[in-house]
């Protein structure tokens, strides 16, 4: 059978029908006519039956219209709860951010850097000529037993407890960083140098002094910014900052790097450091990077000097590990780091903040390890103390050189007009050039000036002054005879280029100042250095630098040690003792 209205529609709807009942046979309907017209009210029925049909589709086209909703729904449902867990990620790791950064904030000590000692006890930097000024950190190590751990690792404690105030600065270094941040220089000051102490009084403990004379290192018992004071007295250098470690702070950052590559060049048992090492190459971590830098008795002639110079390759090898592919861009290691630093440091409180250090750490960065040179302060026996040593003459020149900013390593890189006026100057010694400088500015006490940096500097106390016959618009240096190396060596110190030498027909040299040099006494735009030759800097102050990766500290061939109350070589003590663990395989 089929129904009236078979169709397209009619299938439509059709396919609904097995939710309506069928007919049942005899019932009177449309469909039992056969002569094809329709029965009395079919067409009612019809018209009926056509608008339920409509009605259907219309529910059918919703329906589908629905289901075409759902899974934009979805999609948007999904988005919303990706941006919140997006959001929420990001509160998350910037919450952690800011925790790892108070925390960091949170472990710094610091103090003020001139505090309990005059304002300008620490000097001040002068900018070059294009507004860029170095950076000079003085960096301590404190003997000082002020905690449990620091008497555990010290000794020394065992009458005392743990003791109060600063100890004192068993090792001091000058950290100076160039201008333009492309080398670098550390000085090491021994702690056996007798020297003047200015008047300090620590803010902490109450203690305070007059002045005095005594061990440079002795100055930290007034606190740090005394230290500070005296290294600047003593040297002449601007310190800006100073960073200061105790015994624990030096095991945290061995430890924090994964430990320090050191050589040895023999066998050596320092009895009193307690450092054990067999001829060779070992990585010092925690305890033993602490014995190593300690060791005194252990290298060298057994004074501070030999200690110095172990401290030196003990530090080159970190800065090349710093600089190593991965030390720093491992998070954890980062971290591990950053949190052992804070923990360790006593600074000043201009780098009180873990931004500043970061800042501080990205100058140092930037400099080549080839451009960072190591270098120790002359010294000479103190006349009244045989134990003792003071500062040597030839140390002036290297004070001078880091005061100036000038490069140890002959290889920085600058551009600067005084670097470039001596590329080819020979060695002479600055000591034996005097100058006749004369005024053409007009303004009264100008050569004065100059004449008097010159003497500063090293050079002859010969050197005199006058007034130019005129005005003069051009600074000039007129050189005699077989002088032009001399000159070059005055051009260096005062930052002139070669423009303004001249060859005359006199026999010394006349400095002839003009109206491009109104103040100061370096040239504007010049770049004054310390003597030209570099040489005489560093001469006896055992310099290298960073990237001197095979040195070995020399182990002491002397009788420096003691071991049952017999006095012997570190290398004889570390055979007669087999039985003591080497510090580090």
């Amino acid at each position: 059978m089929t129904d009236p209205g078979d169709g397209p529609v009619g299938r439509a709807t059709r396919r609904r029908a097995p939710a309506v009942p069928r007919q049942r046979a005899g019932e009177d309907s449309a469909a039992a006519r056969t002569d094809g017209r329709a029965a009395p009210g079919s067409a009612a029925r019809a018209g009926s039956a056509t608008r339920a049909r409509s009605a259907a589709h219309g529910r059918a086209r919703r329906g589908a219209s629905r289901r075409r909703a759902r899974p934009a729904r979805r999609g948007r449902r999904i988005l919303r709860t990706a941006a919140i867990s997006l959001s929420l990620l990001l509160m998350v790791t910037a919450g952690a951010g800011w925790w790892f950064y108070e925390h960091l904030n949170g472990n710094l000590h610091s103090v003020p850097l001139t505090d309990g000692t005059a304002s300008d006890s620490a000097g001040k930097e002068k900018a070059d000529s294009f507004g860029r000024t170095p950076i000079n950190i003085l960096v301590m190590g404190s003997d000082g037993r002020t905690s449990a751990s620091d008497c555990k690792l010290g000794g020394g404690c065992s009458q005392t407890g743990v003791q109060s105030g600063s100890g004192n600065a068993d090792v001091e270094m000058v950290l100076h960083i160039s201008a333009d941040r492309s080398d670098a220089t550390v000085m090491s000051i021994p702690r056996d140098t007798v020297t003047s102490v200015p008047a300090c009084k620590n803010s902490a403990t109450g203690t305070s002094t007059a002045g005095y004379t005594g061990m440079v290192n002795s100055a930290l018992q007034y606190g740090p910014a005394c230290q500070v004071a005296t290294v600047h007295q003593l040297t002449g250098i601007p310190i800006d900052h100073f960073v200061q470690l105790d015994f624990s702070g030096v095991v945290k950052m061995s430890d924090a790097v994964g430990g320090v590559s050191a050589c040895v060049d023999a066998n050596v048992y320092d009895t009193y450091s307690h450092l054990k090492l067999a001829k060779g190459t070992h990585t010092l971590k925690g305890v033993a990077a602490l014995e190593f830098v300690r060791s005194r008795h252990g290298f060298g002639d057994g004074s501070d000097l030999g200690r110095t110079y172990a401290q030196h390759i003990f530090l080159s090898s970190m800065i090349r590990k710093f600089k190593s592919a991965g030390t720093l861009t491992n998070p954890a290691a980062v971290y591990k780091l950053a949190d052992a630093a804070t923990k360790a440091l006593t600074v000043d409180t201009g780098l009180g903040t873990v931004k500043k250090l970061v800042g501080l750490a990205t100058d140092l960065d930037k400099v080549p390890a080839e451009h960072i040179t190591f270098a120790t302060m002359q010294t000479a026996p103190d006349p009244n103390n045989s134990d003792r040593v003071v500062a040597a003459p030839a140390a002036r020149s290297l004070f001078a050189t880091i005061a100036d900013d000038q490069s140890l390593t002959g290889a920085s890189g600058r551009t600067s007009a005084g670097a470039t006026a001596t590329a080819t100057a020979s060695a002479v010694p600055a000591a034996r050039i005097a100058v006749t400088v004369e005024n053409g500015t007009g303004i009264s006490g100008r050569a004065s000036a100059v004449a008097g940096a010159l003497i500063d500097r090293g050079f002859s106390s010969g050197t005199t002054t006058g007034n130019a016959p005129g005005g003069a618009a051009t600074t000039t240096l007129t050189y005699g005879t077989g002088k032009k190396a001399q000159a070059q060596t005055v051009a260096r110190a005062l930052g002139l280029s070669s423009s303004h030498l001249e060859q005359g027909t006199g026999s010394g040299l006349t400095l002839v100042i003009g109206t491009d040099w109104t103040s100061g006494t370096g040239f504007p735009g010049g770049h004054p250095g310390a003597p030209a030759d570099t040489k005489a800097a560093t001469a006896n102050a055992h310099s290298q630098t960073a990237d001197e990766s095979k040195s070995c500290a020399k182990v002491s061939t002397y009788r420096t040690v003691s071991l049952n109350g017999v006095a012997m070589t570190p290398s004889q003590a570390y055979a007669a003792a087999p039985g003591r663990k080497n510090s580090a395989p």
